[in-house]
Parts: C-alpha cells; structure tokens; sequence
C-alpha cells in the first residue's frame, strides 16, 4: 500500500457510519467518481484498503484518486436522489454513464412514378416524402421491413423511374417478399396501389387496411380473377402473422420497460426493451465498464437510464436483485408523479421476456467482444448456480497426480471466457513431503500459488491475477483443505470442488455445505466436465513425464560414481537415454558436472557386454 493510499485510508476511517454521498477527485481537483453508502465509512474505507477484490476499472480510479469528499444524508433515498443529481450534473469518468444517442427516425417515401419506402435516421430537403419523427428507430425499422414484406415492396435499392428495363429478379422474388417490378410483369397501377396499402399500415390504420383487403379480395372472386384475389389474401395473412408474433408481455399493464445485463471479463451489455399497450416497440443496449457487483451496477443502471428520459413506465422489471430496490422505486415513482413498482419476476410469463432481454444483451455483448452468445449464456448460468457475484470469465482448475505416492506433482490450468487458455497453465511438483496424501498436496500447490500472487500482484497477469473462480478436481475434503489457504491470504475467491462418480465421469460441484447437481443443466455440465477433463490430462501428463524421467535417472545411478544430480544433467543434456548410450567419451564430457573419469565409467558401462 503506498503513501497516498494509506493516507486516505486512514482518513476513510474517521468517516462516519451514516448514510451519504462521497465524491473522489484526481490531483487536479477534477471529480472522477461519485457514489453512495449506506454507511459511508464502510463504503469509502474498501477503496483503499486491499485491491483484491477490486475489478480493473476500480483499481484504476483508485489510482487516480487525490483525494475526497462526502455529503451526509438523512436516509439511504436522499443519498441516491443527490448521486443521480450530482452525477448528472458533473458527469463523473468513472460513472456509469448511458450515452443517450438516441435521435429520431422517420420513414422515407421516395420516387416519382415508383415509389420505394425506407427507414432512414434524419430528414433531408430532397423531395422526398417523410412521415415521422419516431423516437425508437427499433421499432421504425422493424415497421417499414415488415411493410415492404407483406406489401412486396422492393428491398433491393433500386432506382425505379420512367420505363422499366426487365432484369432478372434479385432473392426476394423468389422467396415471396417482392412483387417483382424489375420483371415488368407489375403494371405501374397494382404497384402504387401496394405502396398506398403500405403507407396506410405504417400510419397505423391496420384495421382499416385488413378490411380495404378483404373487401377487395371478395371483389377478385366475385369478377373470377382468382390470381388477383390469392395474392390479397396472402397479405391479409402476412399483417394477421405479424400481428400474432408481437409478443404479448402481460395484457394487465399498458406499458413497462425490461432490463438485462449480460457481463464479460470488463465490459457489461446492458438491454433495455420497452413494451407498450402488451408489445414490444422499442430494444436498447449500452456498453460499460465493469465497476462493481451486479446488483449495484444495476441500480446506477436504472438510475442512469431513467436520468436522461422523461417517459418512465408504471413497471420496471429487472433481471435479478437490486441494490437499494425500495429506494429506487420511490426515486422513480416521485419523478413520474405516479406510483412505479420495481418488479423482479420468480415465474410465468414475465420470466419469459426477461430470458428474452437477457438473450439480447447476451448476443450483443457476444458480437462486440467477437464471442459466442452460447459462451457468454453459459458462464452466467455457471454464476447463477453457484451464487457467484460476477461471471466467471477466468477460471483456475487443480489435479494431483502420482504413483502410489511417488513422482507426486499438480497441475492448473485457465479456461478464459470459456475456452482453455494454454499460455496461463502450470505445473506443479510436490516438495513439502513424500507419500501420498492428496489433501496436503493440494494445500502446498494453491499456498504457492497465492505466494507468487502476493509478489506479482501490482503486474495483474499470470500468477499476479486472481481467477474469478477456483474449481478442485475432487470433493469436498479438497474444497476444505484448500479453504484456509484462502483465509490465510485474506481472499474472497470463490471455490468449489468437481465430483465423480464411479464411472469416473463429472456428476457434481462440491462445496463446504454439500453437493450442486448439474447434469440438469446441459451447457454447464458440458464446461465443467470438460474443465475437469483437460485438468486431469495436463496433471498425468506431466506425472507420466515426470516417472519416466526418474527412471531414466535410476537406470544412470546404478553407474559409479553417477549420482541423482549427474544423471540429470546428463538427461538434460543429451535429452534421451539412448543418446547417453551411443556418446562418446569427450561428448560424455561435454554435459555439465560429468567429469572425464565419470564419462570413461559411463562409456565402458554401456559398451560391456554383460551390462547391455
């Protein structure tokens, strides 16, 4: 801990423990981060003391943290109304700060004799037709697609003006979502009748375009021109289609916003969808820096969004706990004049759209960081199994490996985001004792471990970084003989065991309070026993290694005057038994240690008779 940071330590603890505001500033006076406490001493004196548990945007700020000051509040809501005051009005760097780039949307009507419809982000002085402004261009652009879908309007971009040139017709022909105008087959009435039809939709008058539909496919039949009246009653079914898909949230309330959050190693996906009158209208997502818990960067989340929005719904669904929930229901309910429930749903169709909220900012956190949504979905539901704060985006996994006590050595391996990440692997050979004893073995390999980490810790790589999660190939005795090894080191990381059953196959996790079953859940059963799988075959691989060398080292002993430490060197030297065999006596000598009486004893060793 250096200088300023213990200063400021010290100073944290004179704080009181009464709720608050505490506002950290950089050596230029400039406010970097602004926060709230339930007891501000508490809250403020963990920012200075041990980094372990800090991500790595909170041991930036710290960093850069000169010094501080505090507010203190009659309650818990007065302290979170002045933290979205103050850091909507300082806008703090270390803030989460939702950047509403929202502009608004409109639908473009273009072209003289044909006209084409477009979803377009601002309106130019080009002639053309606009109707708009819309504030969600989600839902513009889901509008004027399915409009051209069910209209067959052209989706290609082609200019269609004056004299149609037949050309051959692009996929959407073929796959029923164009009229085909390009095949001049389309006479220019039928089109701008389709493109009238489409306007009416998209300004709202869905019914009154169903009824227009049908009254005209009627028509059709009744005059035989049953082509005609086909090609109605497809559009009639497509709008009916569409109308049956907006996904229908809870036909008791109007309106409410869903919120999810998706988070990799850093960086967190927030997603917003906005339902109104049952059906979803709006999707957002915002990208930021992991700073905290999950429940606590939920709450400046909402906090946050809500901030830069006047329209808040009379229901407010999250994905999981939040931190300060009454507080935040009151600040919002008091901002809309109306009373607004934080919900977090446990069953029924609510759950439904929140897995779908949650999908959302899986898939988009997944696209930015260039992963699978299925990777980034399963390391969640490995958190929210074992109740974990944060995702496990790096894991640690230990296995011993010996013979009947001999040769007695470890191996760790990392699975990154995942997958394995081979560069951070490490092994292990037992020195404390000799004999078999497992637990003991594993207590000396994670000491070490967390030894290294102390020295290299200011690094933040390799031994120097801490694993979200520590997984044991083993049950719980491991887990309990490597818990005080944790304490001992003043760490929080999360530990558990992985059990097997009789087949030798992952049947559990171990913990100190029993077994989690996780064959019910297929994608984490498959990371799990696929960290166990490669744990095992790193460890014996280096203990097969390791047996074979010290036989070699055993064969070269029996030679005078060779002891252990000379038959290493020869090994490493020559690399292979085979290769001592056939040296001669001045290569003999080359190898470190071996003197020339030594190598004359090795040569006459190998080339007697008897001995080969």
């Amino acid at each position: 801990m250096n200088e300023k940071r213990a200063e400021l330590r010290k100073k944290a603890m004179r704080l009181p423990l009464l709720p608050g505001v505490y506002i950290m500033k950089n050596v230029h006076g400039e406010i970097i981060y602004i926060g709230k406490a339930k007891a501000l001493k508490n809250r403020v004196s963990q920012y200075f003391g041990s980094p372990n548990g800090h991500t790595v945007k909170v041991r930036k700020m710290v960093e850069n943290v000169h010094e501080f000051d505090y507010i203190v509040t009659d309650s818990e809501f007065e302290a979170l109304v002045l933290e979205c005051s103050l850091i909507k009005q300082h806008m703090p760097k270390y803030n989460i700060l939702l950047k509403d780039d929202k502009g608004y949307s409109y639908v473009r009507i273009a072209g003289d004799e044909y006209k084409t419809i477009t979803a377009v982000l601002q309106k130019n002085d080009d002639g053309a037709e606009y109707i708009g402004p819309f504030t969600s261009s989600y839902a513009v652009k889901q509008s004027v697609d399915a409009a051209n879908k069910i209209f067959m309007l052209p989706q290609c971009g082609k200019v269609f003006d004056g004299k149609i040139r037949k050309t051959r017709p692009c996929l959407h022909y073929y796959i029923s979502q164009c009229c085909g105008l390009c095949t001049g087959k389309v006479s220019k009435a039928e089109y701008n009748e389709a493109v009238a039809q489409a306007i009416r939709f998209l300004k709202g008058d869905t019914k009154e375009v169903l009824k227009m539909l049908e009254s005209q496919m009627e028509e059709a039949a009744e005059a035989m021109d049953f082509e005609r009246a086909a090609k109605l009653r497809d559009r009639i079914r497509a709008i009916s289609r569409m109308q049956e898909k907006q996904k229908v949230v809870f036909k008791s309330v109007e309106e409410q916003d869903v919120f999810s959050m998706a988070e990799s190693e850093n960086t967190v996906c927030l997603a917003v969808l906005r339902f109104s009158d049952g059906r979803l209208n709006d999707c957002e997502h915002f990208f930021f820096d992991k700073t905290d818990t999950q429940e606590s960067m939920m709450t400046s989340a909402v906090t946050s969004f809500y901030s830069m929005r006047q329209n808040i719904p009379r229901r407010v669904t999250v994905d999981g706990a939040l931190e300060g929930a009454a507080d935040v229901e009151r600040w919002l309910s008091e901002k809309k004049g109306k009373k607004v429930t934080v919900f977090t749903p446990q069953r029924g169709e609510q759950v439904e759209v929140v897995h779908m909220c949650r999908e959302n900012a899986q898939e988009k956190l997944a696209l930015k960081l260039g992963k699978s949504g299925k990777t980034v979905a399963v390391l969640e539901e490995l958190r929210d199994l074992l109740g974990l704060s944060t995702t496990p985006n790096y894991i640690e996994s230990y296995d011993i490996s010996h013979t009947a006590g001999q040769d007695s050595v470890a191996g760790m391996i990392v699975f990154k985001d995942g997958k394995p990440y081979k560069s951070a692997y490490k092994r292990f050979t037992i020195k404390s004792f000799l004999g078999n004893d497992d637990y003991r073995s594993m207590h000396e390999v994670l000491t070490r471990r967390f030894t290294e980490y102390e020295k290299l810790k200011d690094t933040g790589e390799g031994f120097g970084r801490l694993p979200d999660l520590i997984l044991l190939d083993g049950g719980v005795g491991q887990v309990n003989a490597v818990q005080p090894v944790l304490e001992q080191f003043g760490l929080s990381v999360p530990l558990f065991g992985m059990v097997k059953d009789n087949r030798h196959r992952t049947r559990a996790i171990a913990q100190n309070g029993g077994e989690i079953e996780i064959r019910s859940n297929r994608r984490v059963f498959t990371l799990v026993s696929e960290i166990q799988e490669e744990v095992h075959r790193f460890s014996i691989a280096y203990h097969r290694n390791k047996h074979a060398n010290r036989n070699l080292t055993l064969s070269l002993t029996e030679i005078e005057g060779i002891g252990e430490k000379k038959a290493k060197s020869l090994l490493k030297h020559f690399k292979m038994l085979t290769a001592v065999k056939n040296a001669s006596v001045d290569a003999l000598c080359e190898a470190e240690g071996v003197s020339r009486k030594n190598a004359e004893k090795i040569y006459a060793y190998y080339h007697n008779e008897e001995n080969i």
